[in-house]
């Protein structure tokens, strides 16, 4: 199976549960790894016959700043879910990433692996 990667986009969302980080928007470090068969776009050269990672990261961007969640976990699974709508996507890698939530941690998160068969 072929990868697209998305690394390290940075949405800024509301994200977790005290009430100062309900207040005001966050960093959110999001990065996936989307699972497809590449082999006819590479045949073609066309768009249309490519999973859009530009259309993609619109998507996740405007979810993740927008949804106002308390858990990495439940967002992680919002942008999974969001990608595997996506014609072409067998599978994805989701890691969700708070940059500083933690003292003298570079970041903290999750990643979590779906399918579009589960």
């Amino acid at each position: 199976m072929d990868k697209i990667i998305i690394k390290n986009l940075l949405a800024r969302g509301i994200i977790g549960v005290s009430d100062w980080e309900r207040k005001r928007p966050q960093n959110i470090l999001i990065n996936i790894t989307i699972l497809t068969d590449t082999s006819r776009a590479a045949q073609t050269d066309k768009l249309e016959d490519c999973v859009n990672y530009s259309t993609m990261s619109k998507k996740l961007l405007a979810h993740a700043e927008s949804v106002n969640r308390l858990t990495v976990e439940a967002l992680a699974n919002d942008l999974a879910k969001i990608c595997l709508e996506t014609e072409g996507v067998q599978k994805v890698l989701v890691r969700v990433e708070k940059p500083g939530a933690v003292r003298f941690a570079e970041s903290v998160g999750v990643e979590i692996e779906r399918s579009r068969d589960e």
